[in-house]
């Protein structure tokens, strides 16, 4: 029997190629669970993210930041929430926020603008439908941080402003001052604590005009669940001479895919000195699509 010649560089590179190939291919059978466990543990160690930096407790969560933000970088998400019902109950009910973040060596610049309004359909008298506003409110907040030489720590200065038809303080402002720390800080949670003066001026739903100075305390405790999910929890609490107003917000965020996420939130806001007409404490359960670029 005739014997082949041998093959030329190239050939014999493809040749054994396809070989090595088909040796591959001819591997047992029991050993593929083992190559596709091996190959879903290495997808799943990739698409693992970091735990974001959180320093901002003025905010709940919105969405998942990068690992790092480069130097004069923007980081901006936007949230968006709506009900429609029709039948029986007609009514429309918005909520949507916009935040934003800048990143320098030694400072961070935090803005943030959210909204909220429902409106309401009913038949009056004469069997006329009408529309009505049963909530409205808009806030808006900028927050500037001072990095300190010790990692963990910063200066701020907080200014807040809060419209809400239906409140018990239809206008509420805020500014302050404080210093803010990072107590817990682990792989997957942190705790960060902040604490200082204030001054607020408000107007009350009756029409009354109050002003005074704050102390403000706040902490947000965050929690990377699953490499796709994260949990949130603020706090603050504004003591001023005249009311106390504290806010908590929950948050579970899920991520969708690199810029979209499904978050579900509660928040509980809460004034000592409300007018007899109007109660002490508003709630809201929200589930928004946030975006980021």
């Amino acid at each position: 029997m005739s014997r082949k010649p041998p093959l030329p560089g190239a050939a014999a590179s493809v040749h054994d190629g396809a070989l090595r190939a088909h040796a591959a291919f001819d591997l047992p059978m029991k050993s593929l669970p083992i190559l596709v466990l091996a190959l879903c543990a290495s997808g799943a160690a990739l698409a693992a993210p970091d735990l974001p930096d959180v320093v901002n407790v003025h905010a709940p969560l919105t969405v998942v930041r990068p690992t790092a933000i480069p130097e004069g970088g923007w980081f901006t998400s936007a949230e968006l929430g709506a009900i429609s019902t029709s039948g029986n109950t007609t009514g429309t009910s918005v909520t949507g926020k916009i935040d934003a973040r800048h990143e320098t060596a030694r400072w961070s610049h935090e803005f943030m603008l959210s909204g909220f309004f429902k409106e309401d359909e009913y038949e009056n008298e004469n069997g006329e439908k009408e529309t009505t506003r049963s909530a409205e409110r808009y806030a808006v907040s900028a927050k500037a941080s001072r990095k300190l030489n010790d990692p963990g720590r910063r200066a701020f200065v907080l200014g807040t402003h809060v419209n809400d038809r239906f409140g018990a303080y239809t206008r509420y402002s805020t500014i302050g001052v404080g210093h803010g720390r990072r107590v817990v800080d682990m792989t997957d949670k942190t705790l960060d604590v902040e604490v200082g003066p204030g001054y607020f001026a408000g107007e009350r739903a009756t029409g009354e005009d109050e002003n005074g100075f704050t102390v403000r305390g706040a902490a947000q405790f965050r929690w990377r669940v699953s490499p796709s999910a994260a949990f949130a929890q603020t706090v603050s609490v504004e003591k001023g001479t005249s009311n106390t107003r504290s806010i908590a917000e929950t948050s579970l965020s899920t991520k969708i895919n690199s810029t979209m996420q499904m978050k579900a939130g509660f928040s509980v806001r809460n004034d000592t000195n409300a007018p007899d007409d109007k109660k002490n404490t508003d709630t809201q359960t929200s589930l928004t699509m946030v975006y980021s670029f």
